[in-house]
Formats: C-alpha cells, structure tokens, sequence
C-alpha cells in the first residue's frame, strides 16, 4: 500500500485496512485502537481542525506560480541543464504531453482539496453517526470550506478546462472510476454558486491570519466573473472590495514581499506557509508546510558576509531580459521584481559575494519578489521557506476592476483604478495614463504584466484575453491546443476520461 499513487478519490482517509473476511467477518477496528470515521465530528473542536485540513492542499499548490510565468515570456526554468526539473523544463518549452508530474501533481492537490472539502459538506448537517453538532460560527466555517472548494475548482478550470465536477460527498474508489469531464461553463457555474454561499456568510476580519474572508470570495468571484468576460458583474463585486476600506495599497512595494509584509493592508488573501515543522521528505516535496518554490528561485551557490540577506538556491524560475527590459525609467516595481546578481555584486564590494552563474539558459537575472533570504527556513532548508504567496493583492483587485470597468464601458472608473496603481509604482501622478477604450485596454494589461511579474498571473491572463498566440507563439506555443494543459494520463487511466485536444 505504500507505493499506492493518490488520485483523485483517495483523500482524507482516516484509515485504510485489507481485512480477509473469512477470518475477521465481524472485525471492529476500535479493537485495533485504530481511529476511523466514526471518531471524526464529535465537537466544534472536530470540525475546526478538519477545516484547517482543507486548507493544506494550498500550500502544496505552489508550482502553479511559477508554472504561471515560465511558460510565457516572464521567465525561464533555467536550471543545470535541460534536464533539471524535467516536467517544468517542457513546461518551459511547450514540448510537455499528459505525462508530466508537475501538472499531474497540481491536478491531484486540487482535488484532494476538493475531496476534503467535500467530506466536510457532507456531513455538515448530521456526522458519521446522525448526530446534529451546533456551535456558533458554523456557518461562518462552512463559508470558508465553500470558499476553498471554488479555489481549487478554479485552479482546476483555469488549468484543464473542462473537469470532473463532484460536490456531495467525498468519492469512494469505485465511484472515481465513473467520473466524466463536465463543460467549463458548469464548473464556472457551481465555483459562483460556492462563492455565494461563501459571501453570505464569511467575516469582513478573521482573527487568524489566513483564512478566507467575505472580501477574498468576492475578489475570487470577480475574477471568476472576469474570466468569462462577464464584465458589468465583475465590476460591480470588485469595487465592493476596493471600497470596503479594509484594504490599501502599502507605501513601499518592496515590503509587500518581506517577512513583515505578510497579511498586510494590501493582502486580500495570502497562502500562508511555515518553517516551524520542518519538512525532510523529498519524496514529497511540495507537501510540507514550507513553500519550497523560493528554493527554486534562488541564485546557485551564493555565498558572502554574514550580512548578505540572500541565500542560495537552484535558479530554477529566472525572469527573462524580456521582463526587465519592460519596465520604463522610474518604476520602482523593476528592482523588487528583479535581481540582477551581477550589478548588485558591484554595488555591494564589502560583501564579498561569490556565486554561480546559473548552467542553462541564464538571463543573470533572478526573482527578487520570492527569493530566498536568510532566517526564512528551517530544518531542510530546501523545503521549508516561510513565505506566503500573496495570493490575491489589493493592486489585482483594482486591476481587474479597471479592465473590467472598461469593457463595460465606463473608461473613467478604469483610469482611477488603473493609476492608482501606477502612481504607487513611480511615487508621482506624472505618469498616469489618459487613453480611453481599447488603448486604455492595452494599457491595463500592460500594467498588469508589470505588477504581477513573477506571482504566476502571466499565463493566465494572456490565456483569457487572447493575446497568448501574438505573445506566446514565438515561444512554442500553439493556437488551439496550449490554451489549456493536457488531461494527466494517470487520470484517463483511471477514469476514461478525454483528452484535451491536440494532446497525445
């Protein structure tokens, strides 16, 4: 059982038994001291930590955002050669097929998360043994499952279009091999009807840093909603957001992506990450409490004083000259996205820093917004950085909300929010944008690219908008088959489902 691959249905098992029954017909496995499902949802207390459970695919989510870049013009893999981190090396390449372990394993937390989700609903009104547990703050809790199950449908859909959609109950191993794909248009539709329930009953604040609040499901809705070009909608919950006036943009964007920027004025939602249990399982890399993506972005053997902040790394997420050369004179948002080792060597002679230039496809640059730093890991360092990925920003918010904003016609709402952003980024009004309709369009995706560098939008964004053949295509990519990522052949296997066209 132990090289048993977890799929789809596997999830949040609390204990698994090969029982012969000619030999144990009336087996109970209290009498083992074994904990199973009856054990589970006694108490308020149940409840609260399996919910902490549903939270836990999150962090193993992490290669989305670097996926997120290095399949566009934002970054390269890099590495020590073309085979380093083979699946994000074809991924890097647009040469990656269903037999490709990052997007197997993106698949397969997703629904795990999903399959957590759902085992919580499925016993929300009664548990296991019939039993109706009641506290306050039920519903509330309810709300931020629902929330995480739209976060990993969407994950999911933004991903591989179509997917199996299952909402009632956790699945059993036999029911997992009668999934089917359902259209993208009725996952998109069972992801609103989730954040809906969510907003009714979410808190503006929650005491712990982390979990899901009533602003954080209305700016994933209006991302969902934006996603399907529904753009009157889109705009109306995203300013809800903007206006509640829980958030503002921080003065100094470089403190944003620092230790003490975490759960900022400026976060809507962050995945919070931890290096106080230290992770030593290689097997599993990305399942610790760790984000082990800063690993990846980090300079290869990098050594100076004790005063250097940075520490080494792999150079596996390189932004490109493209990136950096994007960036007009003035905006400060350049250094904090980008590293150029080599100019900042020279500007610092006393600390003595020596470093390897990165093997494969070096750019000399590295991603300062995530790159590792002393004093942020523990145990196995590799695997246990601490810091969270700003999954949605206040400056997303009001960027989806400008675009949004335009396209339903109201160009003056676009500019607001459009250099709001942009004057937080040069420190004056001197660069604010005036263009209206489609150059003011042009310009909101521009904005984007340079706000959002390196925090995984990139793919995304060019995706939905239809500019990923005119960008991408130069690159590898291919009209009609890139837009979405191949269904994992483990999956088809399993479940007979279809393949995304134009894959093997």
């Amino acid at each position: 059982m132990k090289n048993m691959k977890i799929k789809i249905l596997a999830i949040l098992l609390t204990s698994s038994i090969l029982i012969s029954c000619n030999k144990w017909v009336d087996y109970n496995p209290k009498d083992d001291f074994r904990i199973t499902d009856q054990e589970y949802l006694k108490s308020e207390a149940n409840y609260r930590s399996m919910a902490i459970g549903v939270y836990s695919p999150l962090q193993w989510l992490n290669q989305i955002v670097p996926v997120g870049d290095i399949v566009t013009d934002n970054s390269v893999t890099g590495g020590e050669s073309a085979s380093d981190v083979l699946s994000l090396q074809q991924i890097d390449n647009f040469t990656y097929n269903s037999v490709n372990s990052t997007l197997s394993d993106l698949w397969q937390s997703s629904y795990e998360g999903i399959n957590r989700a759902n085992y919580m609903h499925q016993y929300k009104e009664k548990n296991l043994a019939g039993e109706a547990i009641n506290f306050v703050g039920k519903d509330a809790l309810y709300g931020e499952i629902y929330f995480l199950r739209a976060y990993y449908y969407f994950t999911l859909t933004k991903m591989f279009g179509g997917v199996p959609l299952f909402t009632e109950k956790r699945l059993t191993l036999a029911e997992s091999r009668t999934l089917s794909r359902i259209p993208q248009a009725d996952v998109y539709k069972q992801i609103e009807t989730d954040l809906a329930s969510a907003i009714a009953v979410l808190p503006t604040v929650q005491v712990e840093k982390g979990k899901a609040t009533k602003a954080a499901a209305q700016a994933l809705l209006g991302k969902v909603y934006l996603y399907q070009n529904k753009y009157t909608t889109a705009a109306s919950i995203l300013e809800t957001v903007i206006t509640t006036g829980l958030f503002s943009l921080v003065a100094d964007f470089n403190s944003i992506f620092l230790p003490s920027g975490e759960n900022g004025t400026e976060s809507v939602f962050e995945i919070q990450y931890s290096n106080a249990s230290a992770t030593y399982d290689w097997g599993h890399v990305t399942r610790g409490q760790g984000n082990y993506s800063v690993q990846q972005c980090g300079v290869r053997g990098l050594n100076g004083t004790a005063t250097m902040p940075y520490s080494s790394g792999w150079s596996t997420n390189l932004p490109t000259q493209n990136l950096s050369a994007s960036y007009t004179a003035g905006d400060k948002r350049k250094a904090v996205t980008v590293l150029d080792i080599e100019a900042y060597k020279t500007a610092n002679p006393g600390l003595n820093i020596t470093y390897q230039v990165a093997p494969y496809r070096n750019t000399g640059l590295y991603n300062q917004k995530y790159l590792p730093r002393k004093g942020e890991t523990s145990g196995q360092v590799e695997l246990n950085y601490s810091n969270n990925f700003r999954t949605i920003r206040l400056a997303d918010v009001m960027l989806m909300a400008a675009e949004a904003f335009n396209k339903s016609g109201n160009d003056i709402k676009a500019q607001t929010y459009l250099n709001l952003v942009r004057r937080r980024a040069f420190g004056d009004n001197a660069h604010d944008i005036t263009s209206t309709a489609s150059a003011l369009y042009e310009a909101i995706l521009v904005e984007r690219r340079l706000e959002l560098a390196m925090e995984g939008e990139r793919f995304f964004d060019l995706v939905r908008t239809g500019k990923a053949v005119s960008v991408l295509g130069p690159l590898g990519f291919v009209a009609g088959k890139n837009e979405l990522f191949p269904i994992p052949q483990s999956e088809i296997s399993v479940s007979g489902l279809s393949q995304n066209p134009n894959y093997q």
